[in-house]
């Protein structure tokens, strides 16, 4: 392009941002009319979020420094009512497996306090988050790379990988209960008389088959969306480079297919962290099978502001975990364009 067509091109791009008789001023108070018209048009839609959301989580927040029994005031030497102020105590019975004495020395619960109990469930979570996202991330591509094929009844074959995701969890707890019954189809293809989930390695291998079986098919759907975003002339100019089947996988469709991929681990990784109707309805949590979910409802029938605690604690667990892994993946998801997803 001539300088005379440049200069063309920047006097039109010139005149569409500022038009002719528009002075500095009026576009200001354009400007600033416009900026009012958006707040006024989003501020209820944020008003009500910070209701619905802000608010349980304040609450729940307040709630956790207070107690939930009767205990004796030293100032005025009378025992004041359960909801009042406690501090840390709450946090200190959950994180510290630590209680208070009577002598007000603060000493080791025994084995079975709330600590141990939190500690055991966060084990518990963090085991089936590894396992369960590993498998299904490996076999969700597979899967993916299968629909992403063209062959002959390629629609009946995802659809019928997508069904089980289309069933709900309590449904999918029932069916797998079938399934792992001492008299139920496991046992009679096997031949033997097991109860699956009557003891801790079975039952976790129960959960993680069910929900393997139940959620891979979203990851493999959000992996085929990706898949779908590839041009098939890059594979074509990779064959003719020499490119075998693993040289085009690993340098052309993982690292493109690294933003759906990302997505589908993040929000997998923080659903199965708070993973509790398929173990709940399974196992019912027994058999070293209670996640922090499960913890957090069965808290909540002996102490409310217990459960806050918790609450709270699991909230900023499972927020910190996302954060680290958005920064794994440096995904664009927060911050401004040109920082992460590079």
């Amino acid at each position: 392009m001539t300088l005379a067509g440049q200069a063309a091109e920047a006097a039109e791009v010139a005149s569409v941002q500022n038009p002719p008789g528009i002075t500095g001023k009026r576009r200001n108070k354009i400007k600033t009319g416009e900026s009012r018209l958006a707040f006024m048009l989003v501020a209820p839609t944020v008003a009500l979020l910070g209701l619905i959301v802000g608010y349980p989580i304040v609450k729940a927040v307040y709630n956790s420094f207070l107690s939930d029994t009767q205990k004796i005031n030293p100032t005025t030497g009378r025992f004041d009512p359960a909801g009042a102020w406690t501090g840390l105590t709450n946090y200190k019975h959950w994180l510290l497996q630590q209680c208070p004495s009577g002598a007000g020395k603060v000493v080791s619960c025994p084995t079975g306090n709330l600590g141990a109990e939190f500690w055991n469930s966060i084990s518990v979570t963090v085991g089936f988050t590894v396992v369960t996202v590993i498998l299904e991330t490996v076999i969700g591509m597979g899967f993916a790379l299968m629909m992403n094929r063209a062959f002959k009844g390629r629609a009946l074959v995802r659809a019928a990988i997508l069904i089980p995701w289309a069933i709900p969890t309590a449904v999918t707890a029932k069916l797998w209960a079938v399934v792992f019954d001492p008299e139920g189809i496991l046992n009679k293809l096997l031949g033997t008389h097991f109860a699956w989930t009557s003891s801790q390695w079975p039952a976790r291998a129960a959960i993680v088959i069910a929900d393997v079986w139940k959620t891979t098919p979203f990851i493999a759907l959000l992996i085929l969306a990706g898949l779908q975003g590839i041009s098939a002339d890059i594979y074509e100019s990779a064959k003719v480079d020499g490119a075998n089947g693993w040289q085009r996988f690993s340098r052309i469709t993982l690292p493109l297919v690294k933003p759906a991929l990302a997505v589908a681990v993040i929000f997998r990784t923080l659903d199965v962290l708070r993973m509790y109707d398929l173990p709940a309805i399974l196992t019912g949590g027994a058999n070293g099978t209670s996640t922090v979910s499960i913890l957090v409802v069965k808290q909540l029938h002996s102490g409310v502001y217990s459960a806050s605690a918790l609450s709270t604690v699991t909230f900023v667990f499972i927020f910190a975990i996302a954060l680290g892994m958005v920064r794994l993946f440096n995904a664009n998801i927060v911050g401004s364009p040109g920082k992460g997803g590079k």
